[in-house]
């Protein structure tokens, strides 16, 4: 049974860990440390402080720390712990989507969900306290060239680069609301993509399917040939080959209406909201 005692002790502890600036911990370490205590005794410490909301479990053996200043939302925002759940993981990641986007630079971008993307095996989406984080799984991430490092208030996260951030935005369009939603988000962040940064690595990671749709977008929605055509170059010399494929994945087929440079099947109407 857990004492009052025990109890007093690990809040000093998790104050502990608050004061270095430290706002996670996993069920592991809170064993090493009492390692006097049971798994029992340590179960009814967890709960109650969880009950207190001094803590929240956001994965199996993970735990954050919620400091005063985010006891009314009772969750850390999580920019703040996700690089160290992924690292509780073995999991190399990055943030992406709408996320990245924001944090790039596309202001009007606040999303409700976080989109992290990772390796297989599949993760499921974590959802507490009004947070969801949606986890996309691939079987390759991108060379870290294609990914960069930002700083938050407890350490650093990895997040895709503009140009990695479009080709996510146009490759997962679905999960953000369709390709009218992911061309107004391209229209926000390609002031920040230039032509030298559509190089060699991006043009071999990125699915042909996707350079297709996102050169078409630049080209005939966004009026930025200068990427475009940059795109189109790159293919051509890295020998890519496009196949006819339709704008929008999952609308009808449409042989009538063809964009030739890009064989693209124009099936949607894409409109970009002034």
């Amino acid at each position: 049974m857990a004492s009052e005692t025990n109890y007093k002790r690990l809040e000093h502890w998790i104050d502990e860990q608050q004061s270095k600036g430290k706002l996670s911990f996993s069920l592991n370490e809170l064993r090493y440390k009492f390692n006097q205590d049971s798994d029992t005794a340590i179960k009814q410490l967890l709960e109650r402080l969880t009950s207190n909301e001094k803590i929240v479990s956001v994965f199996k053996g993970y735990y954050i720390i919620i400091p005063p200043q985010y006891s009314s939302k009772g969750i850390l925002p999580p920019s703040m712990f996700i690089d160290g759940l992924m690292n509780f993981l073995e999991r190399k990641y990055y943030v992406g989507l709408l996320n990245a986007a924001a944090l790039n630079g596309a202001s009007h971008q606040q999303p409700q969900e976080y989109f992290i993307v990772t390796e297989y095996p599949v993760l499921r989406p974590t959802n507490k306290k009004g947070i969801k984080i949606n986890y996309i799984s691939t079987k390759q991430l991108p060379p870290e060239s294609l990914i960069e490092k930002k700083k938050t208030e407890t350490g650093y996260i990895s997040v895709s680069r503009q140009k990695l951030t479009a080709i996510d935005l146009i490759n997962y369009e679905k999960k953000i609301g369709g390709l009218n939603r992911a061309t107004a988000i391209i229209n926000e962040l390609d002031e920040s993509i230039r032509p030298k940064d559509i190089n060699e690595e991006l043009i071999n990671y990125a699915s042909i399917s996707s350079l297709q749709r996102l050169g078409y977008i630049l080209e005939e929605i966004l009026n930025r040939n200068n990427l475009s055509d940059k795109i189109f170059m790159q293919c051509k010399k890295a020998g890519k080959i496009f196949y006819l494929i339709p704008l929008k994945a999952s609308g009808k087929k449409q042989k009538e209406h063809i964009n030739e440079k890009w064989k693209l099947m124009i099936n949607t109407e894409i409109e970009l909201d002034e």
